[in-house]
């Protein structure tokens, strides 16, 4: 692990921890804004959902989002890298999942690339019928329709092989 400081920006480095291979973390301070930027790389493995969940929950805190803020981010995460294992990976591989976390007060915004096949999970989102019961709904879809409704500013595209998503929350604070 290597770290650098120079006029308010940390940056820390690490590879080849438990089940993550890759570990970034810039902080820039100034005044009083701050930027909190933070990218793990995981294996598409659900044995690695609590470290992703973990990661999430510590660049909450320490860009001070929030609860509610952080209970929806973590929410996003966790339907995505499940999501990623179960329909893009067959159930889990090695290959890789990066989570990156950008955020400064009043927002934070997730990008999250995977390997697995091309799929736009947002190109067909559907509103669950409001008069059906919980029962009657289509197997499927409900949480990419919650994670579409709780974020702003959402992107999906295919580069260099990997699927990206990009997704802004906003808070009050």
């Amino acid at each position: 692990m290597t770290a650098r400081t120079a006029a308010g920006v940390s940056a820390e480095r690490e590879s080849g921890t438990r089940g993550e291979f890759h570990r970034e973390d810039v902080i820039e301070s100034e005044g009083t804004s701050r930027r909190i930027w933070r990218s793990r790389t995981f294996l598409a493995r659900m044995s690695a959902l609590s470290e992703v969940v973990a990661f999430t929950a510590e660049a909450c805190r320490d860009a001070d989002l929030g609860r509610e803020v952080c209970l929806r981010l973590t929410l996003l995460v966790e339907e995505l890298f499940s999501n990623t294992v179960v329909h893009g990976h067959a159930g889990g591989s090695d290959a890789p999942v990066t989570v990156t976390l950008d955020a400064e007060r009043g927002r934070i915004t997730l990008t999250y690339e995977d390997t697995g096949p091309p799929h736009d999970p947002f190109a067909a989102v559907v509103q669950p019928d409001g008069a059906a019961t919980v029962e009657d709904w289509p197997v499927g879809g409900l949480g990419v329709f919650l994670v579409a409704s709780m974020a702003t500013d959402i992107e999906y595209r295919r580069i260099d092989d990997k699927n990206r998503i990009a997704l802004t929350i906003r808070s009050a604070s």
